[in-house]
């Protein structure tokens, strides 16, 4: 069971890792919309970028599941209403990674209508995402 809790802690931080700098490079794309050759080089990276979250993404939620469905970890007895706040977290998480999806098709598409300040905003959602899951493992609130 370690080693599962190992790799699952494993891609979640670099999940976490391409979710924080994935918008950094929307708030480029929305500043260099006059500058073709910085907008194709910032949009190639963030194709990368979305693509290799995408793939530490799911090794990080099947780990999860794993602990989770495998191993029981919050799942019997009373007080494990931790983990229901915390897959809630995750689901939020997973929904904002699926929303810098649809973002980057938007600047694909060239169809950008946001402000490199709603970027910058929009970037920190994942911080208070962050700090809500690891407050659920670490605390065990309720």
């Amino acid at each position: 069971m370690l080693w599962i809790k190992i790799l699952h802690i494993f891609f979640v931080i670099a999940w976490f890792a391409g979710l924080f700098y994935l918008p950094r490079i929307f708030v480029n794309l929305a500043q260099q919309s006059d500058h073709p050759d910085t907008y194709a080089c910032l949009l190639g990276m963030a194709r990368r970028l979305y693509s290799f979250t995408s793939l530490l993404a799911m090794p990080a939620v099947m780990f999860g599941l794993a602990l989770y469905g495998a191993y029981g970890i919050g799942l019997y007895g009373p007080g494990n209403g931790w983990m229901h706040a915390k897959l809630l977290f995750v689901t939020l998480l997973i929904g904002y990674h699926l929303s810098c999806g649809a973002m980057l098709a938007r600047f694909e598409r060239h169809e950008n209508k946001r402000s490199h300040t709603f970027y910058r905003w929009y970037n920190e959602i994942t911080v208070l995402l962050l700090f809500g899951i690891v407050t659920m493992v670490v605390l065990k609130p309720f």
